[in-house]
């Protein structure tokens, strides 16, 4: 028997993210547990891992700026960033945060040489950060596994804090010409709720949780939004909706892990400047 409601009905709307609800739950029963164990285990196969990530994320958006049709590097430009993402990525984990930037800078010379674009070269820098960041940070020999887990749960919990209390309290919207949904209230809450329960984790590890480490934490998650946000402003710049489709009921990689590039990027950069390049997990922990 046909449905009696027609096309764009609420009923069949509900449907529709009924079933999309569930894709993001199974593409996440999936993903959510590669990335904890792989962040347990450390060393290449953690920093490979993360190689590739990154590789995927700068493969994006070298789409979305018309630099390639495709997601796999289809021009010498794009192959090139590419390779030097992934490299400075691992290279980051195997031998510290300084050499790791510096293959990085050398990655967007060449393709800003190559390309004569400043948006490809840029997107070196941007998917570069997130590889070269999350490496050092689990490179630490003993905070690495505690300064990228704490990580990845306040990212975690500042993005699903922030829907569902914009969901529940709503009200004014937070940057409506980029992000329509977004509120004030959400962001709020996503604060909130992101740095309470990344200091759990936090002092499930061992830290002392004194006002240093909340506000490290508190700064991440803003960052965190933050990365949200300016991956919002690229998308509605190019006219795209997802960074691609390659994760079921999520999009693209990019639309995963936004948060995470910029949160990532200073937690290496207050690590790097409290305790040093071959200490960050420790330095962005450890007040």
């Amino acid at each position: 028997m046909k449905s009696h409601h027609p096309a764009g009905s609420p009923a069949q709307g509900g449907q529709s993210g009924r079933s999309e609800l569930r894709l993001r739950l199974l593409s996440a029963a999936v993903l959510i547990p590669i990335a904890l164990v792989a962040t347990w285990w450390g060393g290449l196969p953690a920093f490979l891992l993360v190689a590739l990530v990154a590789a995927i994320v700068f493969s994006e958006w070298a789409n979305i700026v018309g630099r390639s049709p495709r997601l796999l590097p289809s021009t010498p430009d794009v192959s090139i960033g590419t390779a030097f993402v992934a490299l400075a990525s691992i290279t980051a984990g195997m031998q510290g945060l300084g050499v790791g930037l510096a293959v990085l800078v050398a990655g967007m010379i060449g393709v800003a040489l190559l390309s004569r674009s400043a948006w490809l070269a840029g997107g070196v820098a941007y998917a570069g950060l997130l590889g070269v960041s999350l490496s050092a940070l689990r490179a630490d020999p003993a905070y690495g596994l505690a300064s990228v887990t704490v990580l990845l749960v306040l990212v975690w919990a500042t993005d699903s804090c922030a829907y569902f209390a914009g969901r529940t309290i709503g009200g004014a919207k937070l940057w409506p010409r980029v992000s329509p949904k977004k509120t004030w209230s959400g962001s709020i809450g996503g604060l909130v709720g992101g740095v309470t329960l990344a200091a759990i984790v936090a002092y499930a590890f061992g830290m002392r949780i004194g006002p240093m480490l909340i506000l490290c934490l508190a700064l991440l998650s803003i960052a965190s939004q933050a990365g949200d946000l300016f991956e919002s402003a690229i998308k509605r710049h190019f006219d795209r909706k997802d960074s691609s489709r390659i994760i079921p009921g999520h999009g693209g990689m990019m639309d995963r892990v936004d948060g995470l590039i910029f949160a990532a990027a200073g937690a290496a950069l207050i690590g790097w400047l409290h305790l040093g390049e071959h200490q960050v997990g420790q330095g962005m922990l450890s007040w």
